[in-house]
């Protein structure tokens, strides 16, 4: 799989690359948990006061996943724009036993997929869970062979 370019490469709009990604969450306690203590992601600056706080926490590469408590907020639907969000890992199986301990439902068990893509195909293992909110996460590892 290609490997991802330096960061600032996206001459068209100066720097590119994902800075965040902002989910608006019904239990904002909950998910903070949930991205800090199952998946990792490091607490970098948090805001406002309950029921309006919010939350930057950094995925372990300078992009980060940006929480907004809105507990009035409807359940999320399988049709909404947002699909689901990819979590990188070198251990898509560990990972996911993580989620399981963690009481989260799978969807889809870690497993080998090749993307019939051009110029190459691209060998992954991957799995789905839903999180805290109702969103769908996958897991994503391109270093299989």
């Amino acid at each position: 799989m290609p490997q991802p370019k330096s960061p600032g490469t996206n001459k068209t709009i100066g720097g590119g690359g994902f800075h965040h990604v902002a989910l608006r969450v019904r239990d904002y306690d909950k998910s903070v948990q949930f991205y800090t203590a199952v998946l990792g992601c490091a607490p970098t600056v948090t805001w406002g006061e309950k029921p309006a706080r919010g939350a930057l926490l950094d995925t372990g590469d300078g992009n980060y996943m940006e929480l907004f408590e809105r507990p009035d907020q409807p359940p999320v639907k399988e049709e909404g724009t947002i699909l689901h969000i990819a979590f990188r890992t070198t251990d898509t199986n560990a990972a996911t036993a993580r989620v399981r301990a963690a009481g989260f439902p799978i969807t889809v068990e870690p497993k080998d997929h090749l993307i019939e893509s051009r110029p190459f195909a691209i060998p992954v293992r991957l799995s789905f869970f839903i999180g805290p909110d109702g969103e769908v996460v996958e897991f994503f590892q391109n270093d299989v062979s």
